[in-house]
């Protein structure tokens, strides 16, 4: 999740290590034009560094982030692997760049992908970025949420998952039940959103918008919001701040954002989850091994790793995100706090490719940019 960590204890005795059919070298006398097909089976033991990009929210306070605790538990499993973070400053898209310039892409994972990422890499590349994962076996791949898997190329698998929601404070407004009411009187010039072409939640919440008043009615819908004094600003951080200095009383954000203010002991009148019209749009995190990755099978256990119940449980946690599987041991703050909507929106591969970028487009021209 793009956005804070929080403290929480660590966990105890590492977890067994994960067992599964992943992938070596083909059989002497394979074709390569068989090798997209192949089913391989797992090293003995695996040696070397594995080199992980992410964002930096994921590793960057060291007794929070779930970052430190990742590498601690896998370097466990695995006595001849290290693993290595990468920041990845411009996520995929400075990937995206390199594979361009036919530059060295130095990383084998790349962790905090999401189906906008994914789109937007596919339309820039000739070929794919990421190596397919049904070429490998997974222990615990069937655990994860059907309605959460967005790559019908199977490249990316989902981590962990946040629902876009409304946070507000409950002794300056009523709670919005629906996306009218943003439009209203008692509602003007007391919403905080984001820029859909720079901010992972500010673009899911336009997505949410184009769902409820399909492509040709969710620019007047914006227009609505700008009437009634929406401000926009360019980050998730930069909209959180301002909220948290009172300058408004409501921002597009999570729906765990309750389990972060329980953890801080913050006024929790002030931290109100709202789901307009009873949804909340699923943003999931995935991972992907890279094509180029010099240890695709070190890669695949990584990931089959994070899919398990011992990460999904401290990760989620940690994240403040909820797991992508259905085996995740949450502990009772985190199922009293973390709010689930009724109803799931949420754009599949298919949906957006081909108009994630005119959708974008059309809403900085006529939105962002007045």
């Amino acid at each position: 999740m793009r956005r804070r960590t929080f403290l929480t204890a660590s966990v105890g005795a590492a977890s067994t290590a994960l067992a599964g059919c992943i992938t070596q070298d083909n059989d002497d006398g394979a074709d390569d034009d068989d090798d997209e097909e192949s089913t391989l089976t797992t090293p003995e033991s695996f040696d070397g560094t594995l080199t992980v990009a992410t964002y930096e929210s994921f590793v960057d306070a060291p007794s929070s982030s779930p970052g430190e605790w990742v590498k601690e538990k896998f370097e466990s499993m695995h006595d001849g692997v290290t693993l290595e973070w990468q920041i990845a400053e411009n996520s995929v898209t400075e990937f995206v760049q390199r594979a361009q310039r036919d530059a060295e892409i130095d990383a084998d994972v790349y962790l905090g992908l999401n189906v906008d990422d994914l789109v937007i890499a596919d339309r820039e590349l000739d070929e794919s970025l990421f190596m397919s994962a049904d070429r490998y076996g997974f222990e615990n791949r069937s655990a994860i949420k059907d309605d959460l898997l967005f790559d019908p190329q199977s490249r990316a698998l989902p981590y962990d998952t946040g629902y876009i929601s409304l946070v507000y404070d409950e002794n300056e407004v009523d709670e919005p039940e629906t996306f009218d009411d943003l439009t209203t009187d008692p509602y003007e010039g007391t919403l905080l959103a984001q820029n859909a072409q720079s901010s992972d939640p500010g673009r899911a919440f336009m997505l949410w918008t184009v769902d409820q008043f399909d492509e040709d009615g969710y620019l007047d819908y914006w227009q609505e919001l700008v009437d009634n004094d929406v401000r926009i600003f360019s980050s998730w951080g930069d909209s959180y701040d301002a909220y948290s200095a009172e300058e408004r009383p409501m921002v597009v954000s999570y729906s765990t954002d309750q389990v972060y203010a329980n953890r801080y002991d913050q006024d929790m009148s002030r931290h109100q989850v709202a789901f307009p019209n009873g949804q909340g749009y699923a943003n999931p995190e995935g991972m992907a091994v890279f094509e180029a990755s010099d240890s695709p099978a070190l890669g695949f256990e990584f990931m089959d790793f994070m899919l398990s119940q011992s990460a999904q449980s401290e990760v989620a946690v940690r994240n403040v995100q909820l797991p992508s599987t259905d085996h995740a041991d949450l502990d009772e703050e985190f199922d009293q706090y973390a709010h689930v909507p009724d109803e799931t929106v949420i754009f599949s591969y298919d949906q957006l490719q081909g108009n994630l970028n005119d959708w974008v487009d059309d809403w900085a021209r006529e939105i962002a940019g007045n």
